[in-house]
């Protein structure tokens, strides 16, 4: 389909974006559904964040996606925020809408879909267990709260402060002494007796962490856990592989891009985005 006066344009914005899997992921959707309109990513340093949103409006923009370092910061530049979105404390999805920009996190119900999709209610009130405190971790630490209710959530993190200001953010949305904290020296009990382990740290992610794990003892798993990694390339990271050695049930982080990502492209098309066309898009590199 040619680029002309009439397509509409979505971008992301971060700093850096060339590692991006999102222009291959959308406009791979946009291809397979004729939708007129075009994805980029377009690297934005955090002095030049106001400009670039100013940016979008004056160029009619459909929307963007918001990735490091912006997701906390692009907040008060919009005129409205979701409720999720505000919660999290972040956003990675912005929608224009007659000239408005809203701005909403679909990182929570990408998250959830695949766990909802593979355990159901399963692990209603089961202790959960995070590894890490960053972006990714808040939008997971909500996720978790306003789905399943965990009886236990431990938010384990290098930087405890990190890990605390997190728990504090969402004490509001967790039963009464859900949140936890705790160093990785401390949380070989906490893994063995969590149901669900989340990874939300980079560790595994290649190419600078390939063969990293937050976790290094893969004999605390069991058939009882199930180990979501949010890491997505490559789709079988060292935690997946360990864990299922042990008999978990795993989850890749693939199912979490493509699912955030449906979740705003359905904002900006009015569409369920055509996910076999995605995933053969992202497998064909």
């Amino acid at each position: 389909m040619p680029l002309d006066a009439t397509t509409q344009l979505v971008t992301l914005l971060g700093h850096p974006v060339e590692h991006s899997f999102s222009p291959r992921l959308h406009n791979a959707a946009f291809r397979a559904q004729d939708v007129h309109a075009a994805y980029v990513a377009t690297p934005v340093r955090p002095e030049a964040l106001d400009d670039a949103v100013a940016g979008l409006r004056a160029l009619q923009f459909l929307g963007a996606n918001v990735t490091t370092p912006h997701k906390e910061a692009v907040l008060p530049l919009l005129d409205e925020v979701t409720d999720r979105a505000r919660a999290v404390g972040a956003v990675n999805t912005i929608v224009r809408d007659d000239g408005r920009l809203r701005g909403d996190n679909t990182d929570v119900e990408g998250f959830l879909h695949p766990l909802r999709t593979r355990e159901g209610d399963t692990l209603d009130g089961a202790p959960m267990l995070v590894f890490g405190a960053g972006g990714a971790a808040r939008a997971v630490v909500y996720g978790l709260l306003s789905h399943y209710r965990p009886e236990r959530l431990t938010i384990v993190a290098r930087r405890p402060e990190q890990a605390e200001g997190l728990a504090a953010d969402l004490t509001d949305h967790a039963p009464d002494g859900a949140l936890r904290v705790s160093s990785f020296e401390a949380a070989a009990l906490s893994v063995r007796t969590s149901r669900l382990v989340v990874n939300a740290t980079p560790l595994g992610m290649a190419p600078d962490r390939r063969g990293q794990t937050p976790w290094p003892t893969p004999v605390d798993f069991s058939a009882d856990h199930v180990v979501y990694d949010l890491v997505y390339t490559p789709e079988e990271t060292r935690l997946l592989r360990e864990a299922a050695a042990e008999g978990a049930t795993t989850i890749g982080g693939l199912d979490m891009l493509v699912e955030q990502a449906a979740a705003a492209y359905r904002q900006w098309t009015a569409r369920d985005m055509p996910r076999a066309a995605v995933y053969d898009a992202l497998r064909a590199g």
